[in-house]
């Protein structure tokens, strides 16, 4: 028997960081939505009792360093399951690039497996054994658009956004989550985003009001580290993009543009600075 599930990237509509916790994470406050870029799983059903994962993609570890193969034996272990599974990924989301690509395979595979192995966990259930391998993975499980609290687990579902395009530009760079949310001084944090503007303007249907209330506390420190980020997000303003901003830790720029007719113009124009370029819609 084979499953097969879709693993879409997620952006941060907004994110802040409001302190350090005792358990020595980040509290955060993050508005995260999907986008139409995503990885696609091949969950095939195996008689002995193992894992094995492969992949079209040179570039990632098929073994326990994989949150896919870290989210199978998860499941396999909690409920006990004595067959095996053969997971095929087939990427398409950059890595190491803010966009939780690896937190939506993991998501992915729990839900695939969830399905394939009949095991009828409850969707709560699956985000809680996904927060055990990471903190976008819970949102990953459910999609959607949400309000994200606490280091990322606690969601609160809202209204997804109008439908817009999403231009997404990846440099040639790989940005350490750790190194970054290391680096970052909560307490002298400016100028916060709000979560509660973010939030008024997606239920208004107001993409002007969602473009004006991106925020991303972690744009300076990655910006400091990587100038070229930067340099991504100016050429994105300048060929029009309505609204830009890094998503996650970063390298990965977005921008959200509402008239179709600019996306081939910043699309094309954004190749000039990078080879990594998407330009998707966003998933109401």
């Amino acid at each position: 028997m084979k499953m097969y599930e879709k693993a879409p990237a997620k952006i941060n509509l907004m994110l802040d960081v409001l302190h350090k916790r005792p358990d020595g994470f980040h509290e955060v406050e993050m508005i995260m939505t999907m986008v139409d870029l995503a990885d696609r799983l091949e969950l095939s059903e195996l008689k002995r009792d193992s894992i094995i994962i492969s992949s079209q993609a040179g570039y990632i570890p098929l073994d326990e360093k994989n949150l896919a193969f870290q989210a199978a034996r998860l499941i396999k272990d909690r409920y006990n399951v004595k067959t095996g599974v053969h997971i095929h990924l087939d990427k398409r989301i950059p890595v190491a690039a803010g966009l939780a690509g690896g937190s939506s395979d993991a998501a992915a595979t729990l839900r695939g497996l969830n399905r394939l192995w009949r095991l009828d966990i409850p969707a709560q259930e699956l985000q809680e054994l996904g927060a055990e391998l990471g903190s976008d993975v819970p949102f990953c499980v459910t999609g959607g658009t949400a309000l994200a609290t606490g280091r990322g687990e606690r969601l609160t579902p809202i209204t997804s956004p109008p439908q817009y395009w999403v231009i997404l530009a990846k440099p040639p760079i790989n940005v350490s989550t750790a190194e970054v949310y290391g680096r970052v001084r909560a307490a002298s944090i400016e100028n916060h985003p709000s979560s509660l503007k973010m939030r008024e303007a997606i239920e208004a249907n107001d993409f002007a009001g969602i473009c004006a209330n991106l925020g991303n506390v972690l744009e300076d420190v990655t910006l400091k580290l990587h100038p070229e980020v930067q340099q991504i997000k100016e050429a994105m303003v300048k060929l029009g993009a309505d609204g830009v901003l890094m998503s996650g830790s970063g390298p990965t720029v977005f921008g959200l543009v509402q008239k179709e007719s600019k996306v081939a113009r910043i699309f094309n124009g954004l190749r000039g600075f990078c080879k990594e370029v998407y330009a998707v819609r966003s998933m109401g």
